[in-house]
């Protein structure tokens, strides 16, 4: 059992007097303090595109109740037409007034839908940043993790690299810059 924990010891001993695992520590805390905030971020954006998404549903729930009573009051007036023009002036003209005026709330009730969906849109795009600078950010710590195992200089910039590149992504969406990828989100999505 001694052997084991000599075997161990040695190379913790040796990491704590090693520039490169103080570096790594530094550049962990650093992403992973980034990582968090990030993440509260994107929880944020996440809950407004939900509500986005709820209030373009609605909407276009209310453009089809319209459809169907439009649908209807145009039926009613074609059987007004048919049965007795004559008779029944008032209701035709009744009925091609609520046909005019369910068409006008259509198209307002329509351009709503479509900006609630403009919207989702928008803030779905910086979801899909905060979402890659959190892969990003996640890769950048297992590789500091490796580096701090192998003791690799080289290794700690790349590593230092890639999480440079997430922050700047996290960055960049905080401030609602758009650095989208499609191609990374078609590969992560």
């Amino acid at each position: 059992m001694s052997d084991i924990s000599e075997t161990i010891q040695e190379p913790v001993e040796q990491a704590g007097k090693s520039k490169i695992n103080s570096r790594v520590a530094l550049f962990v805390a650093i992403t992973a303090t980034f990582m968090a905030l990030c993440n509260v971020k994107d929880g944020n954006v996440v809950q407004a595109m939900s509500q986005a998404q709820a209030h373009s549903i609605d909407a276009w729930s209310y453009f089809q109740a319209k459809s169907t009573k439009q649908a209807i009051a145009e039926n009613t007036l074609e059987l007004l037409k048919v049965q007795n023009p004559a008779g029944n002036e008032s209701l035709i003209k009744k009925y091609s007034e609520q046909i005019e005026r369910y068409e006008k709330e259509k198209t307002e009730i329509k351009a709503q839908a479509e900006g609630f969906q403009k919207e989702y849109d928008d803030i779905n795009l910086f979801d899909d940043q905060f979402d890659m600078t959190d892969a990003l950010l996640t890769i950048a710590i297992a590789m500091f993790g490796i580096t701090a195992l192998t003791q690799k200089n080289w290794l700690l910039y790349f590593s230092a690299i890639v999480s440079l590149t997430g922050i700047i992504l996290g960055l960049a969406a905080f401030l609602k810059i758009s650095l989208h990828s499609d191609l990374i989100s078609k590969i992560l999505g």
